[in-house]
């Protein structure tokens, strides 16, 4: 398994580039999550070190996550993606060339709980849940076209269904479509930056996570 990749820490926060193929919080069924690597790395300085979960990544998916050192640390970035003021920004590598090089995704998504997957509908009902994102072609080489994502809302598997909807499936991602074969759990999608304003100093931060290392992300652009 990947060591873990510290981006930043201070006494308040932890920021680290989540490897694919990783969960993002412990749990019974897994040795190794970040959560536990955060706590292996904390406890070299602290006996009982607090660790709070922010956010989450899905497993196949690598980049940029934070997490709180401190209990009020955790409520006030919760506060902060609760009211949408975290700008997040994501990669990812499709094989076919979109039809627009840039453009804004609205859909109705509904979370199918029993294959562990979103799809997207063509109307609104009681289960239904709005999605919105921008995207835009910022480069390809010769395994696909690279696109620069921005979540606008923060739904289950948005950017993987709303993209495959448009017949734009992230490479790796056979579970919405693609048949380009990538690295074993994980997929062409990366959680590149994070970027917000501290709710004490106004201070705007941002954290940007390194692209995987493989052959699939050489790009002139990054």
């Amino acid at each position: 398994m990947p060591k873990l990749e510290i981006i930043h820490e201070n006494n308040d926060y932890l920021v680290v580039n989540k490897a694919a193929g990783l969960i993002s919080e412990k749990s019974h069924y897994e040795d190794i999550t970040v959560e536990t690597q955060v706590l292996t790395h904390l406890l070299k300085s602290k006996r009982k070190p607090y660790i709070g979960i922010i956010h989450r990544l899905d497993r196949v998916t690598s980049g940029v996550l934070i997490l709180a050192k401190k209990k009020s640390v955790l409520v006030a970035f919760n506060d902060l993606f609760s009211s949408r003021k975290i700008q997040k920004t994501y990669l990812a590598i499709v094989k076919n060339k979109p039809a627009k090089n840039k453009g804004n995704l609205v859909n109705f998504l509904v979370k199918n709980n029993k294959e562990k997957r979103a799809e997207i509908v063509q109307s609104k009902s009681k289960d239904t849940l709005n999605c919105m994102l921008s995207y835009e072609v910022i480069d390809k080489n010769d395994f696909g076209y690279l696109l620069e994502v921005r979540p606008k809302t923060g739904r289950f598997h948005q950017i993987r269904a709303q993209l495959a909807n448009i017949n734009l499936p992230i490479i790796g991602d056979e579970k919405y479509g693609s048949h380009q074969e990538y690295l074993p759990l994980s997929i062409c999608l990366h959680a590149w930056k994070l970027t917000f304003e501290m709710p004490d100093s106004k201070e705007i931060k941002t954290f940007e996570a390194p692209l995987p290392t493989n052959a699939f992300w050489t790009f002139k652009s990054i």
